[in-house]
């Protein structure tokens, strides 16, 4: 009888883990022992961190998508189609455009992050956001014409995709103003919502010196309530009012009502053992990338070292093995601080990051990696 494995999810978790099964298990799937299913509902993948670059003008949106077949091993049975129902105990899911259930007997969750913006008034009428490919031309097409002016960045929801990306982005926009000779009429204001201008100590006191240098204004414990687009105001739980005449938002984000609707946790993340990567709520289920609630960044690199784990302890399930491998919480990631710099950060669980000095060359390699990000989701790196 063929085992069958189902992904839900064509990001980086679900692309990378379902090449890296392909990988390991080309024996049994070739002898019609094991089928790996991949369920994505777009027929592109997506590489996210394209669209901070396509508002400065740097990347184009199609720099961001690739055709999911030309990416996925053809021992992989890739199929286009939201998954509507997961039911746990049956080990069946509802595919929208399927005549019947897809039963599973391994079930990987790689379901992402959603932004909510509508979940602050105002928000989503009043601010600009580059967490998607529409967003990032708008902002794009925003700051072209920005000549002057209060920009305020917001950072509204937390955990977010991409934690370093508000400071990236207002570290960006310090540097295009200067080189366009604008930076003394445009005021850049940056909001967090704790005491610290990141959610990680060790990053929030590498990054405010920086700040303070480029003269970008930093409000803390600042929480949004509402936006008014008409005056042009953000205002927050804590009763501080800003003006703004360009509001940049990072939205609230939550995760699948697929996996709240079948009680695998809370606020649509899957809770999981942090080091396995299982629900800790059923069996035979797993979860990674931002989907999985382990408390790392939700950012692409976590979610590739989680696939490999997660690949190897399926693999060895499969193979009636004891599975081994675990996931340290390993994350690693460049952060830009201006148009041709940036920093490199890795850490884990047991080790916090330690921002090394912003040069040139590490601004090139994320150029470098973007750009071979393609041969990673495929496997090849």
């Amino acid at each position: 009888m063929t085992e069958r494995i189902a992904i839900v999810g064509g990001g980086t978790g679900g692309v990378v883990l379902a090449n890296d099964l392909a990988e390991r298990l080309a024996p049994e799937i070739d002898a019609g022992e094991v089928e790996v299913v991949l369920f994505n509902d777009d027929p592109d993948h997506v590489y996210k961190p394209v669209w901070l670059y396509v508002a400065f003008g740097k990347r184009e949106p199609a720099d961001g998508r690739r055709a999911l077949a030309d990416l996925v091993d053809d021992r992989v049975d890739l199929r286009v189609d939201y998954i509507a129902d997961v039911d746990t105990e049956a080990q069946t899911l509802e595919p929208v455009d399927a005549p019947e259930l897809v039963p599973y007997d391994r079930l990987v969750l790689a379901t992402g992050a959603q932004l909510a913006p509508d979940a602050v008034p105002g928000l989503a009428e009043g601010a600009h956001q580059f967490y998607g490919e529409a967003g990032a031309e708008r902002l794009r097409d925003e700051l072209v014409e920005f000549t002057g002016g209060h920009l305020v960045l917001s950072v509204v929801g937390t955990p977010h995709m991409c934690p370093a990306a508000p400071l990236e982005f207002v570290l960006m926009a310090d540097d295009w103003f200067r080189q366009r000779g604008l930076r003394d009429d445009v005021e850049i204001t940056y909001t967090y919502p704790i005491m610290r201008v990141h959610g990680n100590e060790q990053i929030a006191e590498w990054a405010r010196p920086i700040l303070d240098s480029r003269d970008i204004r930093i409000e803390t414990m600042f929480n949004a309530e509402s936006v008014d687009p008409d005056e042009g105001t953000l205002t927050s739980m804590e009763g501080t009012t800003l003006d703004y005449d360009a509001l940049v938002a990072i939205p609230p984000h939550t995760g699948s009502d697929l996996i709240a609707d079948a009680g695998l946790g809370e606020g649509g993340w899957v809770d999981v053992d942090p080091h396995t990567l299982e629900a800790t709520s059923h069996e035979g289920v797993y979860a990674l990338g931002d989907a999985a609630a382990v408390g790392v960044p939700k950012a692409g690199s976590a979610a590739h070292y989680q696939a490999n784990v997660v690949g190897q302890r399926i693999a060895s399930e499969v193979r009636g093995r004891t599975p081994t491998a675990t996931y340290d919480g390993k994350t690693l990631c460049f952060v830009e601080t201006g148009m041709d710099a940036a920093t490199f950060v890795e850490f884990d669980y047991d080790n916090p990051p330690e921002p090394v000095r912003p040069s040139q060359q590490l601004h090139w390699a994320k150029l470098a990696y973007n750009k071979s990000y393609w041969l990673t989701a495929r496997g090849l790196l």
